[in-house]
């Protein structure tokens, strides 16, 4: 999703929470000392953040140079984190030991050009083969690539549509231990967003596809939903809000069913946006524990399954995404035209109990 570029220029638009550990040097460590140029700075508004990210550690700055980076994953296949440039319709490859190079072009549209900008890939993950997901804004729909010809991808569809309805443009998703897939579907994708003659289905819903192939819309009731997350436990599913008047994390009970109830505002990101710090509400993760790691104004928040907030990744930049990798406590964002990583003392959740 690239809410933030959007509004800001059409081109560039069970173990107890962490919260309760007490803090001393059996959770403290040395950082490791960083490989890579040092990028931004943590704030830090509460001790516990220290059992979560040693004092010390610094974000690494990766590459650079992109229009809109997002949704980082990581591909034990490749053993290397994937991420997709949402203007330019390209998923990138980077890794220590070979860095960045291109890994599909075209990633998000498969048409002869680009109508406009925001027609790439959004948001990737992986399926419990390890097969890459991928949210397609240009065509529309959620593909799992199937194999690759150079940089030339085969895809087929997963989701595409509702009643033969086409989506807007799938923005980000999450699946569950049994292969539920949860997924957000905006307008980003559609030139003019919700004014667009384009636009088949009249509400931005979140979606669950279950394993048989069936849809069902769980909430239109979301302005510009967007990032997307369960807790590990599944009782709990997040959805990042990316609209400036109204800039929140919702949180929902899901029942035994999968679907959602209870909506409420987890954390509101508008007193962080009225600072002046650049961003939106946009991707987001869990780690292992359960506390969020969710995009909004000024970088990455950090926040307890209780709603305390811990402290924020300052990135500098509008961000749009993170995702855990390598040994799996490697935290990697997408931070406008950077990616970053920063080594964290958590493991961030999957429900195939890997990266």
């Amino acid at each position: 999703m690239n809410a933030f570029r959007l509004f800001r220029t059409p081109v560039l638009a069970s173990l107890a929470s962490v919260a309760a550990l007490a803090v001393d040097s059996t959770f403290v460590t040395e950082p490791p000392p960083p490989q890579f140029p040092t990028h931004g700075s943590i704030e830090r508004l509460a001790p516990e953040l220290d059992a979560l990210i040693a004092p010390g550690t610094e974000m690494e700055r990766l590459a650079d140079g992109f229009v809109w980076s997002e949704g980082p994953t990581w591909s034990i296949r490749e053993n290397a984190v994937l991420f997709s440039d949402v203007p330019v319709n390209k998923i990138y490859r980077w890794s220590d030991k070979d860095g960045l190079s291109v890994y599909l072009d075209p990633s998000g549209y498969s048409g002869v050009e680009l109508k406009f900008n925001e027609q790439g890939s959004n948001g990737l993950t992986t399926d419990k083969k390890n097969n890459l997901i991928i949210c397609q804004h240009g065509n529309r729909q959620i593909a799992r690539l199937l194999s690759r010809k150079g940089v030339q991808g085969k895809f087929e569809t997963v989701v595409g549509n509702i009643g033969h309805r086409r989506f807007n443009s799938p923005n980000d998703l999450c699946y569950a231990r049994d292969e539920r897939l949860y997924f957000t579907d905006p307008p980003y994708g559609l030139e003019g967003l919700n004014k667009s003659p384009a636009k088949e289905i009249m509400v931005n819903g979140v979606y669950l596809r279950r394993p048989n192939g069936e849809v069902e819309l769980l909430t239109g009731a979301l302005s510009f939903p967007n990032g997307i997350a369960l807790s590990p436990d599944e009782k709990t599913l997040y959805v990042n809000v990316s609209d400036p008047a109204r800039p929140v994390l919702m949180a929902y009970d899901v029942n035994a069913k999968g679907t959602i109830a209870n909506g409420r505002v987890f954390f509101d990101t508008q007193p962080l946006a009225s600072l002046g710090r650049k961003g939106l509400p946009d991707g987001l993760k869990v780690d292992q524990s359960g506390n969020v790691w969710a995009t909004g104004p000024g970088g990455v928040l950090v926040i307890t399954p209780s709603g305390k907030h811990l402290g924020t990744l300052l990135t500098g930049e509008a961000t749009g995404n993170c995702g855990w990798g390598d040994d799996g406590s490697t935290l990697y964002i997408t931070a406008d035209m950077y990616l970053l990583r920063i080594k964290t003392l958590t493991h961030g959740h999957s429900p195939w109990g890997k990266p």
